[in-house]
C-alpha cells in the first residue's frame, strides 16, 4: 500500500527547537520542472507536497492519518481537541494528540474560546514536545458552539480573536512550534471577517492561514467561494494562504491553486472513503497525470488495512470496528454493493466478520468511474447561525458574553 509517490515532509536542516524561525512566502522559491507549486513552508516545516488533511472528528485519528500517509504525502492534522479538556489532561484528549513514532510532522488542532486556556493548552503541547505544529479552529459552524459565540462566530469579536491568537503564538514561540489558523469567511454574507482576521493573524506571528470558503450560515451546502480565497491571498502576503472547500479530486486541487493563487490546499470530506486521494494529489502537484482508479478488490484491501490500524490504535477490536462502520458508505460510493450487503457492512463488529462481509462482495468489479467521484458525505442545507442574543450588535465583547463563552468549550468538530 505504500505509494511510490510519497514525496515526504522534511524539517529544514539547521532548525533547532527553542529557536523561532519566521514563516514567509518566497515568491522566488524554486518550482521543480513540471511541479504545480513549490514546497509549502509553515514556520520551520517544509511540506514537499502542499496538501493538508483537515481535522475531522471521528475520522482523522492516528489510524486514518497513517492510511493516508501510506498513500501520499502532506501535513496530516489530528482530530480537533478542546483546550480545556487538554489542560485537564482528559484521557480521550491525550489519546487524540498521540502520534505514531514514525509520524512526522505531528500536527494537532486546538479549539478554545478563552485566551488563557488556549495558551495553556498550546504550552502543554509545545513544551512537552507532543506536536510539531498547532492549528487553531475558528471554522466550526455547529450550532451548539456558535450559539455561545465560539467557532466560526468568534472572529466577529475582534479583541477576543486577537487575544487567543496572541496567547497561542506566545506559548508556542519558545519551542519553535508554528501556529496556524483555520477559519471561514464569516458568520453570513453580511458579516464577513476573513480578510481582517487574516491580517490580524499575519501581524501576530501566525505561520499560515487556511480559509474554508463558506460562511457559517452555509454550513457545508452550496459551492465554496474560491474567489474569497483569491482575495485573501491578495490581502495576506507575508505568510502562506491555504484554500479549503470542494476539493473532491486532484484536478480540483490544481484548479483551485491556478484560480486563486493559494500556496496549498486543505482537503476534508474529499478523502473520506478514499485515502488514496493523497497519492493522486502528490502526483498532480508533481505535474503527473497518474491517478489511482481502484477496483473493488483494492478498496476491500484498503478497508481491511484500515480496520487493522484501527484495532492497533484503539486496542479494542469491538470499538475499532464500530468506529470503522461510518466509513463503509464512503468507501463503496459508486460500486455495486447491494442494500443488504451495505447494511451488513455497517454493522460489522469483528475482523473475522469484516472478512466474511468483504469476501461476499463482487470484488472483480472494476473502478466505476464518475459514480465513485464527487462529493462525499452530506452537504446539508444552509442553516441560520445560532448566536448569543445581541452578538452582532457590536464587534466588542461584553462581560456577560465573556462569561458565557466559557460554556462553548465543547468536544465538537467542524470547519
Amino acid at each position: 500500500m505504500r505509494g511510490a509517490l510519497a514525496l515526504g515532509v522534511r524539517r529544514d536542516v539547521g532548525d533547532n527547537r527553542g529557536m523561532t524561525v519566521p514563516s514567509t512566502v518566497d515568491p522566488a522559491a524554486p518550482v521543480a520542472e513540471g511541479h504545480v507549486l513549490p514546497p509549502l513552508r509553515i514556520g520551520p516545516l517544509t511540506i514537499d507536497t502542499p496538501v493538508v488533511l483537515a481535522p475531522m472528528a471521528g475520522v482523522t485519528n492516528a489510524a486514518f492519518r497513517r492510511l493516508c500517509r501510506e498513500s501520499g504525502a502532506g501535513l496530516y492534522v489530528a482530530e480537533m481537541v478542546t483546550s480545556r479538556a487538554l489542560v485537564e489532561r482528559g484521557e480521550e484528549s491525550m489519546r487524540i494528540i498521540s502520534h505514531a513514532p514514525d509520524e512526522k510532522p505531528r500536527s494537532v488542532q486546538v479549539y478554545g474560546v478563552d485566551p488563557a486556556t488556549v495558551g495553556a493548552a498550546v504550552h502543554l503541547i509545545a513544551s512537552e514536545d507532543r506536536a510539531d505544529h498547532v492549528d487553531l479552529n475558528f471554522g466550526c459552524p455547529v450550532p451548539k458552539v456558535t450559539r455561545r459565540g465560539g467557532g466560526s462566530a468568534l472572529p466577529w469579536k475582534r479583541e477576543l480573536f486577537e487575544s487567543i491568537l496572541r496567547a497561542a503564538v506566545e506559548a508556542a514561540r519558545p519551542y519553535g512550534v508554528p501556529v496556524t489558523v483555520k477559519m471561514r469567511k464569516g458568520i453570513d454574507s453580511d458579516h464577513l471577517t476573513y480578510l481582517e482576521a487574516g491580517l490580524v493573524a499575519q501581524d501576530l506571528g501566525v505561520a499560515a492561514v487556511a480559509l474554508h470558503a463558506r460562511t457559517a450560515e452555509q454550513y457545508y451546502s452550496g459551492t465554496a467561494d474560491w474567489e474569497a480565497i483569491a482575495k485573501l491571498k491578495e490581502t495576506v502576503t507575508d505568510i502562506p494562504v491555504l484554500g479549503n472547500g470542494d476539493i473532491w479530486s486532484a484536478e480540483d486541487a490544481v484548479r483551485m491553486v491556478r484560480e486563486t493563487g493559494c500556496d496549498g490546499v486543505v482537503v476534508g470530506r474529499g478523502c473520506q472513503g478514499r485515502p488514496w486521494l493523497f497519492a493522486d494529489l502528490a502526483a498532480a502537484f508533481a505535474g503527473s497525470d497518474e491517478r489511482i482508479t481502484p477496483g473493488a478488490r483494492y478498496v476491500a484491501q484498503v478497508i481491511r488495512r484500515h480496520a487493522e490500524l484501527m484495532v492497533e490504535h484503539f486496542g479494542d477490536e469491538g470499538k475499532a470496528l464500530r468506529e470503522l462502520r461510518k466509513h463503509m458508505a464512503w468507501y463503496w460510493k459508486g460500486y455495486v454493493v447491494g442494500g443488504e450487503q451495505r447494511a451488513a457492512l455497517g454493522l460489522v463488529s469483528s475482523l473475522a466478520e469484516l472478512d466474511d462481509r468483504l469476501a461476499a462482495l463482487d470484488l472483480d468489479q472494476p473502478y466505476p468511474g464518475e459514480a465513485a467521484e464527487g462529493q462525499r458525505g452530506r452537504a446539508g442545507t444552509p442553516k441560520r447561525p445560532h448566536l448569543p442574543d445581541g452578538w452582532l450588535d457590536s464587534r466588542d465583547l461584553s462581560e456577560d458574553f465573556r462569561r458565557s463563552l466559557q460554556e462553548a468549550e465543547l468536544s465538537v468538530s467542524g470547519g
